[in-house]
């Protein structure tokens, strides 16, 4: 039995019989432009090179390549035909949620370290995150950026390749409003997370911890009253560094001055307490695994999740390499008459001529 994992996408097939209506009308519109030079057959006579058929054969692969694309994209799969095959077996799995609020300020684009020449805490705070999310196995986890202002980026969900999809597209430019609003992340990662569920929850806040716009330390303290957990992780050096700009220039001051943004340790601690969690340092080697081995002290709840029993035999590499045979064939095809068959057509009138010429 054909089944797709995603059907919505097969709608995606009806842009074919679309394009090719766009295509029949510019041919029409090219042969009434044609005719003001003259009669057609006069005016092909001078475009030997010309063809009247590559252009619909480049035009029928071009689709068959955008079809199979789109049903790749759509997950063809196939199941067995016994309906006792098909039953759905009950497995239990034990998790938690985690709400990961990244701090997309400017100040997140200086060296994570005092050395100006090293990577940047935004790069820094990825890679902590990219490592905690393969971790990960049946927990639950979503994605808040903030700097001013504080947005979702990735609700709750299971799906970790998205939610890494999400993290490297992480830039500063996420947040139009500049500030550290650790508040407003932590409100909003408080109600973020599946309502009236049993699982164990806890907010990752990765920051510099410099400029904050509110009382980020009491919602912290109002998310451990509810049970949530609000663990920080500092990036950035004591001493400070300067905030690269485009052009190879540096953030400055009113005077002129050249900007240092270093780590609020200090205050970044002071909001873990607060939320009964945990301050790492984002500079240690250990901090993935210390920050694992705290989150699994929560106590993973059981949950129960459904799967299908029955085997499921995956098709979209069949339609992805039809695609691509597609694209190379489209691509070695010229509009123009292939040479070796007009070489053939021409030999074929000259024979034409001298049979005609000796009468027979």
């Amino acid at each position: 039995m054909l089944s797709f994992a995603y059907p919505q996408l097969l709608y995606l097939l009806l842009a074919i019989p679309v394009i090719a209506a766009l295509y029949f009308q510019s041919r029409l519109s090219r042969r009434r432009r044609l005719r003001r030079f003259g009669q057609l057959k006069v005016v092909r006579a001078m475009m030997p090179d010309s063809s009247r058929y590559m252009g619909w054969i480049k035009l029928t692969i071009e689709c068959l390549a955008l079809a199979f694309i789109i049903i790749a994209l759509a997950r063809p799969y196939t199941t067995g035909g016994d309906t006792a095959s098909q039953t759905e077996e009950e497995t239990v799995s034990r998790g938690i949620e985690v709400m990961i609020c990244v701090d997309v300020s400017n100040s997140m684009l200086a060296s994570s370290t005092d050395d100006p020449r090293g990577v940047s805490r935004l790069q820094r705070a990825k890679f902590i995150l990219e490592k905690l999310i393969d971790k990960m196995h049946d927990d639950k986890v979503g994605l808040i950026v903030f700097a001013g202002d504080a947005y979702t980026q990735l609700p709750i969900t299971s799906d970790y390749i998205s939610a890494k999809m999400f993290l490297n597209g992480i830039n500063t430019d996420m947040v139009p409003t500049q500030g550290t609003a650790i508040g407003a992340a932590i409100d909003m990662a408080i109600n973020s997370f599946t309502p009236d569920s049993d699982f164990r929850k806890a907010i990752i806040v990765i920051t510099d911890g410099e400029n904050f716009e509110d009382n980020a330390v009491e919602e912290a303290r109002r998310a451990a009253s509810a049970g949530i957990q609000v663990d920080v992780i500092g990036i950035g050096g004591g001493k400070g560094s300067p905030i690269p700009m485009s052009g190879g220039e540096y953030l400055k001051d009113q005077q002129g001055q050249v900007v240092m943004t270093a780590l609020n340790e200090s205050m970044a601690k002071e909001i873990a307490q607060a939320g009964d969690g945990v301050y790492l340092s984002g500079g240690s080697s250990s901090v993935v695994g210390d920050l694992d081995s705290h989150l699994d002290k929560l106590g993973k709840t059981e949950f129960k999740r459904r799967t299908a029993a029955s085997a499921a035999n995956e098709l979209f590499p069949i339609a992805a390499i039809l695609a691509i045979m597609m694209l190379i064939i489209d691509g070695l095809l010229p509009y123009c008459k292939i040479s070796w068959l007009r070489d053939i057509n021409f030999f074929t009138k000259q024979t034409s001529g001298k049979k005609d010429e000796n009468g027979k």
